[in-house]
Order: structure tokens, then sequence, then C-alpha cells
């Protein structure tokens, strides 16, 4: 491999570790951990705890992929710019 395929798949898997590590600390900080705390707020008529367990985790996980998309997408740009587009990648 050569070294900018190494630094794009650097960059690439730190995303993919911060967006797993914020996705998990909203499911399981908001959902189990904190909720008794965020169960003094409500959000739709239901407790807040009990909606990030039942739902805001969820909603969590749909923004990241967006997210991971829009940033993937300016890392191929970034580390392939000016790559010839013939060989396929």
């Amino acid at each position: 491999m050569s070294t900018r395929s190494n630094a794009y798949w650097k960059a690439n898997l730190r995303l993919i570790a911060w967006c797993l590590t914020l996705w998990g600390a909203v499911s399981y900080g908001c959902g189990i951990l904190f909720v008794e705390q965020l169960n003094h707020f409500s959000l739709g008529g239901y407790k807040l705890g009990f909606w990030f367990a039942q739902q805001g985790a969820m909603y969590v996980f749909v923004a990241l992929i967006f997210f991971y998309n829009w940033r993937v997408a300016k890392l191929d740009q970034r580390y392939r710019a000016g790559r010839d587009t013939r060989d396929g990648a």
C-alpha cells in the first residue's frame, strides 16, 4: 500500500472510532448511566432518559451516518485529489 492509502485509511478508521465512541456514549451514557439525571427533563411528554433509551440513540446513529458520509467525501477529495481515475479507484 502506498503512503497516501495508509494515511487515508488511518484517517478513515479514526473517523469510524470517533463516530462509534460518540454513539456508544450517547446510547450507553444517556440511556443507562445518566438516565436518572435526564429524567428530570421531558421531551414530547416523555422523560428524557426514557426517550434517549428508546429513540434518542437511534436518531444519533442516523445523524452519524450522514455525518460519516459527508466526512468520507471530504477524505476522498483530500487523499485522492489528482489521482488518475482510470485505475478504477
